[in-house]
């Protein structure tokens, strides 16, 4: 420990007292203007977020989100508003903006986004928090090598969430004693009683089995939170937990530890007289100093991020494109030394572990945990400080979608790689097997998917990926595939390749990854029975290149046959049929993957599930008989 324990004076700590009110007053004024939000949930944490914003953290009021403040995630999301009064306390947000919560004109919405720079994840889906405080946390100690310190507030109610104990697993993992995560027991959840209730001891005893310092105290006594998050930060080594004992409505007269007030503004007969119980507690209108912060944090730029060189594979080669994404994520991280990459413990499979071999500082394994992986990510990639590059099996981004989710809510730049798409897999059988994955990433808004067909196009998609907004998904395979690009070839996001073409072409058929290959195959094949086929590489299913789909359709006769390696509901078949739907004429046929699969050999499981090249054939053939 260095040094004593600096004990703020009694005017200080009534001035935080104070400020705590002040915040329940805002938080019960806004939801009251709004008829609707938690403003009990608000009322448990005054006390935590007033120590926290006018003692504990160094931020500049004025600049949220200057790099080197201290960080805030507000994991209860719910509980908003005391966030958007504490940076009215601060000066930052016009009290008056308070009574536009949730209105649809001000960015004070009911659960924080970043549409407000003090916001960087959105949160409100429970469990989430605490995984991107990690990644923040990671980045400060590891990559920007900072001072700045990160602090998560979560709810009691929300400690059920599995995704909260991946992260405390995470935390000691990595020693991150930057970080500190506080624990609101209010006892009360939503509809009842939190598990635990009042029972702080099991709370600290499972946050110091996860390998955390741990504090129990009163979640409203401002002086015993002073010590413990000072205490905090002179623990090296590893992170803290807060677990602070505390009343859901504190000072609410006959609501305050109360059932059934989750989620209900104070009644407008009892608004007035509520504030002014708590207003008459109030002693002091003593403006709190904000301590600055340390400005240590270096300047970084992840603009515009080049390949060193270009492809240097040959046309013909063998190359798996999950292996091609760890050659060119390792190749990128040479470009920049903000490019990091997570896995969930599939390095080996991923090819991952090719970018830790280069770049080993630089990779986070996150192991079998692949909600927190995500979260994580999230964190490493706010305020711009990290391109993160996640991968792991792409069947395994299904059990993170919540977290994927929240990531587009997040305006997030995350990419992430999902490799072992599909039946082609072989005999891992189905549990391996991503076949709803398109699907998934495809209703994420702003989300770019790419599918890569050969290595050349792969190493383009890792390259496009670390320059685009929003989240891109990159779903590799497993069989080794031929390379089919020059190296001189040129991709962009929302433009497909015609692969095979002549003039006599009866059918467009539209493949990509595997199915691309069988597709070329059939084509050959059709060929040498006076047959010919056009055949076309969408390389981005969202955004859909429906433009060169169309044309082509139009001079094949108007036929178009997709085939994925995919089910068929939220797949390639049904993004062509949707982009081509106001177009009279074109009729769309769908190869597809139906019904459970199961081990086998991959050529085999193409065969039964009718979406190989001899499959292919027997579809162009049975168009005409049609």
């Amino acid at each position: 420990m260095a040094g004593a324990y600096p004990k703020p004076d009694d005017k200080s700590l009534q001035a935080l007292r104070d400020a705590a009110n002040r915040l329940r007053i805002h938080s019960i004024r806004a939801t009251g203007a709004s008829n609707s939000g938690h403003p009990t949930s608000c009322c448990s944490a005054a006390e935590i977020v007033s120590v926290l914003f006018f003692h504990t953290m160094r931020y500049k009021p004025s600049e949220p989100a200057h790099a080197s403040n201290d960080r805030f995630v507000l994991s209860k999301g719910h509980a908003a508003p005391v966030l958007y009064a504490a940076w009215a306390e601060a000066g930052y947000i016009k009290e008056a903006d308070l009574l536009k919560l949730r209105k649809i004109d001000c960015d004070l919405e009911g659960h924080p986004t970043p549409r407000l720079p003090f916001v960087d994840v959105a949160t409100g889906s429970l469990g989430q928090g605490l995984g991107a405080a990690c990644g923040m946390a990671y980045v400060g100690k590891y990559f920007d090598k900072a001072s700045y310190r990160i602090y998560c507030l979560m709810g009691d109610g929300e400690s059920s969430e599995g995704s909260v104990w991946e992260a405390l697993a995470f935390g000691s993992h990595y020693h991150l004693d930057n970080l500190v995560a506080i624990f609101d027991v209010n006892r009360l959840g939503q509809s009842e009683a939190a598990p635990l209730r009042h029972d702080t001891d099991t709370y600290r005893k499972r946050c110091e089995a996860f390998g955390w310092n741990t504090y129990v105290v009163d979640g409203h006594d401002v002086e015993e939170l002073c010590q413990a998050l000072w205490q905090a930060s002179q623990t090296k080594g590893k992170p803290s937990a807060i677990v602070a004992k505390t009343f859901k409505g504190r000072g609410i007269a006959g609501v305050e530890d109360q059932e059934n007030w989750h989620g209900k503004p104070m009644p407008k007969d009892k608004e007035d007289s509520v504030v002014n119980a708590i207003k008459s507690q109030i002693q002091t209108n003593k403006v709190l100093s904000i301590q600055p912060p340390a400005e240590d944090v270096p300047k970084i730029s992840i603009a515009n991020i080049k390949m060193p060189s270009p492809p240097t594979y040959k046309i013909g080669e063998k190359v798996a494109t999950r292996k091609a994404y760890g050659l060119a994520l390792a190749k990128l991280g040479k470009a920049n030394d903000r490019v990091v990459a997570l896995d969930g413990d599939t390095k080996n499979s991923t090819f991952a572990e090719l970018f830790k071999q280069a770049h080993p500082e630089r990779y986070i394994e996150c192991f079998i945990a692949e909600q927190n992986m995500v979260s994580v990510a999230l964190g490493c990639a706010s305020r711009d400080r990290t391109v993160a590059f996640a991968s792991t099996f792409a069947a395994f981004f299904t059990r993170a979608f919540d977290h994927i989710r929240m990531g587009a809510i997040s305006q997030a730049n995350i990419n992430l790689c999902g490799s072992h798409s599909g039946c082609s897999i072989g005999e891992d059988g189905p549990s391996q097997m991503a076949l709803e994955d398109l699907a998934m990433f495809r209703t994420v808004p702003g989300c770019t998917v790419f599918y890569p067909s050969d290595a050349v196009s792969t190493e383009h998609a890792v390259s496009l990926a670390a320059n685009t907004k929003g989240i891109c998904f990159i779903r590799t395979s497993r069989p080794e595939t031929p390379v089919i690009y020059s190296q001189e070839e040129k991709f962009a996001i929302g433009q497909a390749k015609v692969v095979r073409k002549s003039d006599s072409d009866k059918v467009t058929v539209i493949g990509a990854g595997v199915t691309l290959h069988e597709a070329l195959a059939a084509a050959d094949e059709l060929a040498k029975q006076g047959t010919h086929i056009r055949v076309i590489d969408p390389f981005t299913i969202k955004p859909l290149d429906a433009q060169t789909i169309i044309s082509n359709a139009r001079a094949t006769g108007g036929r178009i046959i997709t085939v994925e390696d995919h089910y068929r509901e939220g797949g390639i078949g049904e993004a062509v049929a949707a982009a081509v739907s106001e177009e009279p004429g074109l009729l769309v046929q769908s190869l597809a993957v139906s019904g459970v699969p199961r081990s086998g050999k991959p050529a085999e499981l193409l065969d039964m599930f009718g979406i190989s090249a001899k499959k292919i054939v027997a579809a162009v053939k049975s168009t005409f008989a049609n």
